[in-house]
Formats: structure tokens, sequence, C-alpha cells
């Protein structure tokens, strides 16, 4: 789970202060249940944070924060001004990382970009059809941030999914168009052609770019509408 509101104990070292010392402290040693439960509290908090791609100074900062906010120190900022900040620094760094990742991607060998920003790589070459934006596909799937966490995977339920085209994110419905039946791709998803500014919480953030590795398994075409049934005869005129 990836929690997107930041702990205000985390909120302390986000701001300007003294670099700390050079010299990394010892790796704690974990010997009883409670010094790995402990340590996981580290590793669950610090996924709150990761959609910052912090600095390893600015690690150092989250932890005097954190040291300061965990032994009842006084902070040494206000924190209430500077945790109104997170939010907008957060999506500024994300469009970041992920417009950095879509550049480097696209710059790959086999890569090609369409004119809308998806980075499409050709994994195994489709002999079959390609759908239409009106059509179900059938799909095999896997989902992941550009850290490399992956959020959904329909290889990992054992089972493909299907789906109409139209009902899609727009980067699902232009990129499984340009794919034929057989064929299997990865597929990097600007974010304003995935879930955008708001995200699809818990999984995604805002302004997340998704990289998916999909492939085509089979294209059904949408269901004929149903007959729409006979009308009820008239009732009998009154006499």
């Amino acid at each position: 789970m990836i929690v997107r509101l930041v702990p205000a104990a985390l909120c302390l070292g986000l701001v300007s202060l003294p670099a700390l010392a050079a010299d990394p402290a010892p790796a704690p040693t974990l010997t009883t249940e409670d010094d790995k439960t402990i340590y996981a509290i580290g590793v669950i908090l610090s996924r709150s944070v990761e959609g910052f791609h912090l600095t390893p100074q600015e690690v150092q900062l989250v932890k005097a924060g954190f040291d300061d906010g965990a032994t009842g120190k006084a902070p040494k900022v206000d924190v209430e001004k500077f945790s109104g900040q997170l939010e907008t620094m957060l999506m500024t760094r994300e469009k970041a990382a992920g417009d950095a990742y879509i550049a480097k991607a696209a710059a790959q060998k086999g890569a090609t970009k369409t004119a809308s920003g998806i980075v499409m790589t050709t994994l195994t070459p489709g002999t079959g059809a390609a759908p239409k934006a009106t059509d179900e596909v059938k799909v095999h799937y896997e989902g992941k941030l550009i850290n490399g966490r992956i959020f959904d995977s329909s290889l990992k339920r054992g089972e493909p999914a299907t789906f109409p085209l139209s009902g899609v994110i727009p980067c699902w419905t232009e990129a499984l168009q340009l794919m034929k039946v057989g064929g299997k791709a990865r597929v990097i998803c600007p974010a304003n052609l995935a879930y955008g500014e708001r995200g699809s919480p818990p999984n995604i953030g805002p302004n997340n770019a998704l990289i998916f590795e999909v492939q085509l398994l089979d294209i059904a075409k949408p269901a004929a509408p149903a007959t729409p049934a006979a009308p009820p005869p008239a009732a009998a005129p009154k006499k």
C-alpha cells in the first residue's frame, strides 16, 4: 500500500536543515521479533514518502525530523506551514520523475513514442487482427510504477482480464489498437493518459507514469444490442 498522506513526524525534515554527519550509524541487528516489528515500521513509513524521490541527503533530513518528533524535541521549523507544501512538492516531483523516465525509455533501442507521449516496445510481434476502440479485448498484463513496484497483475491472479477498450485509461485505449492478437508489448503511459493528478489510491499516486507489459490474447466484439421486447397489447377500450 502506498500512503499518500505523509505523517507529521516525517514532515519536519523536508526543509532546510544543516547537513548531518557523513558517517552513517551502524546498521541495527534484527534479533528479536520486536526488533523486526519496529524495523517494519520504518519500511512502512518509507513507502509514504517514496513519491518524493528523495536524494540521500534528503533522506537524512527526514531522519532528523523523525528523530525530533519521535523523541519529543521541539521542531526546528513551523510544521503546519510546511506541511501545506507537501502535496505540491509530491506532484511536482512525481511528474518530473515520470517525464525523465519516459524520455530515457523512448531513447532505448526498439522503442517508439506516439504523438500523445506513449512509449511502446514490441516484445513479441502479433500475427492476428488489431482491435478497434469499440472492441472488447482479452489480455494478460502486469502494471508497475517507475520504481518497479507492481500494483496490479492478471498473471499473479492466474486469469486473463477482458474489458472494453472504451472503458479503460486513454493510454490503454490507444496502445492496444497498435497491437495485434498474439503480440506482447511494454507500454509506458504518461500520467496524463493514465490517472492524472488524482491518481488511483491507494496504489497509484498523483502524476504517476505507469509501466505495463501487455499480451493481447484475443478480441471479443461488443455483444449485439438485445432485441427489445414486444410492447404489451393495448388495453381493451372501456364500454
